[in-house]
């Protein structure tokens, strides 16, 4: 049984108040209990001042922070790289990885900017060919010079699940997945998924600040992926001056400015969702989810096709306008920019008030 209830869970929120806030797509609701652990840090800092003792709670909260990120990916933590967010991860894997005019990256043609802009980067950078094919299809698209497929673990306009033949392309077609919709909200094994690398978002689904995220590399390709330029938090010894080495794991791709409060914020909203317990986190979003779209179909909404995933999105003959109306009346959503659909993003804490108000706000 979870130590709180899905009542006791939803009061964690602020903003559940008085809104339906069916966003975490774009950013999860944050806990009261994380907003407190930052104003502790904050607090203790602005009294003693930010030195050794300030430094020192720093680095064990990126500890505990590195720790909870592997375990919603089901993977060591020396594995796990501390980002800002999902695309700091891609563009860190793109920037270390060899590849050249001769390369083709296959991805989909409407995958998120966060993965689009930094492959079109890695054209103009390098001249690699970068290939589309719908995002079902990728499997049957790899070529005979494709040398790494990108793409999401959850589509972010649809909430379909990547394709499962990506799992068995073999070692000389590595699959980086862009998990900023999948971390937090669906279960994940990057073994099972068979995938190189991971990138994913700390402030979405695990509810954290912006400026939070992760990125895990396969053991077998951490050679193989050059860090992008080491700086003081990723050097294994940095008194040594220009003879310090990265670091031997995953510190090597940290970011170099994440701040305590940051952590606090990350680790304490994380430890929030885990008094509910991750499996019924996981379960209830997705089954609150599966409900929104039966109800939206049978008020004669078009729903995209989706998966057994947290994401929603339907038609609309003005997304936009639509949107802002909700947002007058409570009901807080996104629409999806160049498509003709809303999108809304169902989270554990949410319950079937928040389901209803939506209906009847676009009913």
């Amino acid at each position: 049984m979870p130590a709180v209830d899905a009542t006791s869970l939803r009061a964690e929120f602020p903003v559940l108040a008085e809104r339906a806030y069916l966003n975490a797509g774009t950013c999860g609701p944050l806990p009261r209990k994380a907003l407190h652990a930052v104003a502790d840090v904050l607090a203790s800092a602005a009294v003693e001042g930010r030195s050794r003792a300030y430094m020192e709670s720093m680095l064990a909260l990126r500890d505990r922070q590195r720790a909870a990120y592997a375990a919603r990916l089901g993977a060591q933590p020396g594995d796990v790289a501390l980002t800002t967010c999902t695309s700091e991860g891609v563009v860190r894997v793109l920037a270390g990885l060899k590849v050249g005019p001769d390369d083709e990256v296959l991805t989909a043609p409407d995958e998120h900017p966060g993965l689009l802009g930094p492959l079109g980067t890695l054209r103009m950078r390098t001249g690699a060919q970068i290939r589309t094919a719908p995002f079902g299809e990728l499997t049957e698209a790899v070529g005979p010079r494709t040398r790494l497929v990108a793409c999401s673990h959850v589509s972010w306009v649809t909430g379909e699940l990547r394709p499962d033949g990506l799992a068995g392309l073999g070692p000389d077609v590595p699959v980086l997945l862009d998990g900023a919709q999948g971390v937090g909200a669906v279960p994940i094994d990057v073994e099972a998924l068979g995938c190189a690398f991971y990138a994913g978002s700390g402030q979405k689904w695990l509810c954290g600040p912006v400026g939070t995220g992760m990125l895990w590399i396969a053991p077998g390709w951490r050679d193989r992926v050059a860090p992008v330029g080491a700086t003081y938090m990723n050097l294994a010894e940095p008194a040594r001056g220009l003879e310090s080495s990265p670091h031997a794991d995953a510190r090597s791709h940290d970011s170099p400015a994440i701040s305590a409060e940051a952590s606090a914020c990350a680790v304490t909203a994380h430890e929030v969702l885990a008094e509910f317990g991750w499996d019924a986190v996981n379960e209830r979003a997705r089954t609150l989810a599966a409900t929104l779209a039966d109800r939206l179909r049978a008020a004669g909404r078009v729903v995209a096709p989706r998966g057994d995933t947290t994401l929603v999105s339907w038609e609309d003959s003005d997304p936009e306008a639509t949107r802002d109306r909700l947002a007058g009346a409570g009901v807080l959503i996104r629409n999806l920019p160049g498509t003709r659909y809303l999108r809304a993003s169902v989270g554990a804490w949410n319950d079937e008030s928040d389901l209803e108000r939506l209906v009847d706000a676009v009913a």
